[in-house]
């Protein structure tokens, strides 16, 4: 299979940096797009130039008040007091020169992928810069200014009619993006996280159905620490596929955290590259399936940027494309280039080494527990089922 896809891209993704040692560095995206160069599956031809979202656009999900505090945290006019009440200053997301730029950009990066999408001119696209899901209307939260998945589904209903579906893979739970449609019954949110009681944000429980009309557009599958591949992937697969049929979407909007791999600092899940060979491979069938392939792909955490995310990341374009996942070698070339900045031995091959880690004594355990989640959160579509089937 061969798709029309498109990349989103601009060496001014780099612009969006709190500091030097922050975690959240836009370095993994430039390597991603030079791990597909050398691999020779993305040209000049698939580069979509982004542009930067408007402040009426920002205003479809934020607040005046608060795209105004960034605006001035961004010239350096905001008082740190005054910042805090934005959740701007933190040391998670700390102020720095440029930042409503910056951060504009990358909203107006998921927007150009989404109007590519929109209106035909291709079936998929990739926006690695985005996926920033933790903004919430008017605060910063875990390196987020904007919300550009929140601010392009905003967009994409004032531009159509479209039922959208945003499903979250991060190993972070997909909050703000959740909060922001927990009441509409045209956005369904479907995010598989790191259970919140090890883990920021501490949201994404399996009781967070949606609320008033939006009851029953709200699943979350919070996976125990230390979640290895097979368990990660029943659960994505099946939940997946089941809320793809019971809210039947026209758009799928997925977020693509790569960091619930087991070398990411910042998390406790034992997933390997297996999970992200078929985390778009899953979203790029059902697209097809129901969607006319209409899928916009984001990127999120990830924080392992040197062993871990170009890799992950690289992995959504090919499938994107081809319908399949590399393997093999990686390029000579590229971890030449890479290998000088790393301070890490870059891996070789596409594929993790069997048994990467030491064994989990509590797998069978762990398993047993997702499937238990698994089953709570799927409960209310499998009680619509035999509603509709009796009626």
């Amino acid at each position: 299979m061969n798709c029309q896809a498109k990349f989103v891209f601009t060496d001014d993704f780099m612009r969006y940096k709190f500091r030097d040692d922050h975690p959240f560095n836009q370095l993994r995206v430039t390597m991603t797009k030079d791990l597909l160069e050398k691999e020779k599956v993305l040209g000049k031809e698939n580069i979509l130039e982004p542009r930067k979202a408007t402040e009426e656009e920002l205003k479809l999900f934020h607040s005046p008040k608060y795209v105004e505090a960034v605006k001035r945290a961004s010239e350096e006019g905001l008082s740190e007091d005054e910042g805090l009440e934005y959740g701007i200053g933190t040391e998670d997301t700390p102020m720095f020169k440029g930042m409503h730029d910056a951060s504009s950009l990358l909203v107006g990066s998921t927007l150009s992928a989404i109007d590519a999408v929109l209106d035909g001119k291709t079936e998929h696209a990739l926006n690695l810069g985005g996926g920033l899901h933790h903004g919430f209307e008017r605060k910063a939260s875990g390196f987020c200014i904007y919300n550009d998945g929140a601010v392009g589904i905003k967009y994409i209903r004032e531009k159509t009619n479209y039922k959208v579906l945003y499903v979250d893979t991060d190993a972070h739970h997909g909050d703000g993006v959740q909060w922001a449609f927990y009441d509409d019954p045209n956005v369904c949110t479907f995010s598989i996280h790191e259970t919140g009681r090890y883990l920021f944000p501490g949201t994404g429980n399996v009781n967070e159905r949606g609320l008033k009309e939006g009851y029953g557009y709200s699943f979350n599958l919070p996976i125990d620490a230390f979640t290895e591949d097979e368990s990660f992937i029943e659960l994505y697969e099946y939940a997946f596929k089941e809320i793809v049929e019971y809210f039947k979407p026209d758009i799928i909007i997925t977020q693509n955290g790569a960091d619930a791999h087991y070398l990411d600092p910042l998390t406790h899940l034992c997933s390997t590259i297996k999970i992200y060979e078929q985390i778009p491979k899953i979203a790029h069938d059902l697209a097809h399936e129901f969607c006319e392939g209409r899928w916009v792909a984001l990127g999120g955490g990830g924080y392992d940027i040197w062993r871990v995310v170009p890799r992950a990341w690289a992995q959504i374009w090919k499938v994107m494309v081809t319908g399949t996942p590399f393997s093999g070698a990686l390029p000579e070339d590229w971890i030449t280039k890479w290998q000088e900045h790393s301070p890490v031995v870059l891996p070789g091959v596409w594929n993790d080494p069997p048994h990467p880690y030491k064994e989990i004594p509590r797998k069978q355990e762990i398993t047993e527990k997702n499937k238990k989640i698994l089953q709570n959160c799927m409960q209310f579509i499998h009680n619509q089922k035999n509603f509709d089937s009796t009626t």
